[in-house]
């Protein structure tokens, strides 16, 4: 497939500082899509992919859905991957008035359903959320703990709902706790450090390249 877009949506751990105009050198940021873009963008440099990071930072999946058109739909994308959840459950942690009410399953749903309608050969990858017990999720941690879980299951059954590759992430970094601590990977329970962005990055490469998107198109 020649020119084939890719789209990384999600919040700050998306976002990595990237940049607003069209510099090349940082138009990605510095999180887990540019490593996913620097690889890819080597190995298919014949075909001249084009990856695209749309993450913001503070984004919960309601406020995915609302720009939805213009940061999604809009830039008809080959592939399309989420991350999102996190500042949902943040909002209902700190019982804040934007997280009175729960809308992480209904505005992910309405992403799903308005993106296979419009786009239905769009390939989608759904991200788990995932936190580690340290930082602000360690100051309420059961609580936490449930909520995301929560958040994984929902993903998961949505990906297969929905015909999306599932990135596992919550297993990969409790097991990467085993080689070092909680902060390591994420500095505050939430947001990946360099070595935190760079296991997503394998995980997503592992996932969706052995679901054989490479080879489509």
């Amino acid at each position: 497939m020649t020119n084939r877009v890719i789209l990384f949506q999600g919040d700050s751990i998306t976002d990595g500082a990237r940049g607003r105009n069209d510099d090349p050198n940082h138009i990605l940021g510095h999180s887990y899509a540019y490593i996913i873009g620097a690889r890819l963008g080597y190995v298919w440099a014949e075909q001249k992919p084009v990856f695209i990071n749309r993450g913001i930072s503070g984004n919960r999946a309601s406020d995915l859905y609302a720009r939805w058109n213009e940061d999604a739909i809009s830039l008809n994308p080959n592939l399309i991957s989420i991350l999102i959840g996190v500042n949902d459950a943040w909002r209902i942690m700190n019982r804040e008035p934007s997280g009175v009410t729960d809308r992480f399953e209904r505005a992910y749903r309405h992403i799903l359903e308005e993106t296979k309608q419009v786009l239905p050969e769009a390939q989608l990858v759904l991200c788990e959320p995932f936190i580690l017990n340290t930082g602000a999720p360690s100051q309420n941690w059961p609580a936490w703990s449930e909520r995301i879980t929560a958040y994984r299951q929902t993903v998961k059954a949505l990906s297969e709902q929905f015909g999306a590759v599932f990135v596992p992430l919550q297993a990969a970094f409790d097991e990467a706790c085993s080689r070092a601590d909680a902060a390591f990977w994420l500095w505050d329970g939430v947001h990946p450090t360099a070595a935190g962005h760079e296991l997503i990055a394998k995980q997503w490469l592992q996932t969706v390249l052995g679901n054989g998107y490479a080879d489509k198109g």
